[in-house]
């Protein structure tokens, strides 16, 4: 087996590694925004980001987007910027398993938002597949210990950051081919960057050592957790995606528990089978007298 074609096992444990260090970086998120602000974190996520995806465009030669193509890759990362800081404040006020969860309905509002900014064709079960998607995170808040306001509306911070990221899935569908993925990985990087830079100016003061190392060691492993899983998913049919990606419960539930003594709670099981369910229902593959629709790319946790 040539190293192009890796085997269908390796392509597995290159998704499952890649989800693995995603969940890494997500409780790196919640240790540095629990003790110097989300919005800092966020920052520091896509600043250390930036300069690796910096050095990689640098040695492939430096590519630029293809004509027309400098608009919707600035609208990306400004949703990315949204998505990213509505996310990590979400896991200050909640367990990392419960706001991952919730952003597991992330997918199944993709072929709405492709069919009306993409013209792609919506299948009824696409519909029967977001309602019952909807029900799942209705389990999920409903089994929350609290109904504060503040877990409210950090509940809606996760679903909030879910729907960003179909916008994004959308973008990236319409500019994949046409631009690459080292440009977008950096103007990605880049974009968030400098919408989130006013965050310096609150600084109180300069972190320490460690919690810097932190902060830089989360945009090589976002990094590295994209290439590991888009390696593998090449490789591997959307169903099959679509399951390992459900593998980031047990990694957020096995972490929070370690590092911050979380429990997961019944509900969150239970709502996040429904929603599994939900979105592998869709990720079916379509009848042959319909185009594939963008809602084929399985969910993946929020950087």
């Amino acid at each position: 087996m040539s190293a192009s074609h890796p085997s269908r096992l390796s392509a597995i444990l290159l998704v499952l590694a890649g989800i693995g260090a995603m969940c890494v970086l997500d409780v790196f998120a919640k240790y540095l925004a629990l003790r110097h602000g989300a919005p800092l974190t966020t920052f520091s996520r896509y600043a250390s980001g930036t300069i690796f995806a910096l050095i990689v465009w640098q040695w492939q030669g430096r590519p630029w987007v293809a004509p027309g193509g400098l608009q919707a890759n600035l609208v990306r990362g400004t949703l990315i910027a949204a998505m990213a800081l509505a996310f990590f404040w979400s896991i200050t006020q909640l367990p990392l398993a419960l706001v991952l969860t919730l952003t597991f309905v992330g997918p199944l509002a993709v072929p709405f938002m492709a069919a009306l900014f993409l013209k792609e064709p919506v299948q009824p079960r696409y519909i029967a597949a977001g309602v019952l998607g909807f029900i799942g995170v209705l389990v999920t808040v409903g089994g929350m210990p609290s109904l504060s306001s503040g877990e409210l509306l950090a509940a809606a911070a996760a679903v909030l950051a879910a729907f960003l990221y179909a916008g994004t899935a959308v973008i990236l569908r319409s500019r994949a081919a046409a631009d690459g993925a080292t440009v977008i990985t950096l103007i990605a990087a880049v974009v968030p960057m400098l919408w989130l830079s006013p965050a310096l100016i609150s600084l109180p003061a300069m972190p320490s050592a460690i919690d810097l190392g932190l902060m830089a060691a989360m945009g090589l492993i976002g990094n590295i957790a994209v290439q590991l899983m888009a390696r593998g998913y090449v490789h591997l049919q959307a169903q099959v995606s679509a399951v390992l990606e459900y593998s980031a419960l047990p990694w957020a539930a096995l972490m929070g528990w370690l590092a911050f003594d979380e429990v997961v709670a019944p509900s969150t099981v239970l709502g996040a089978a429904i929603i599994a369910g939900a979105c592998l229902w869709a990720s079916r593959a379509p009848s042959a007298d319909v185009a594939a629709p963008v809602s084929g790319l399985p969910p993946a946790p929020i950087p």
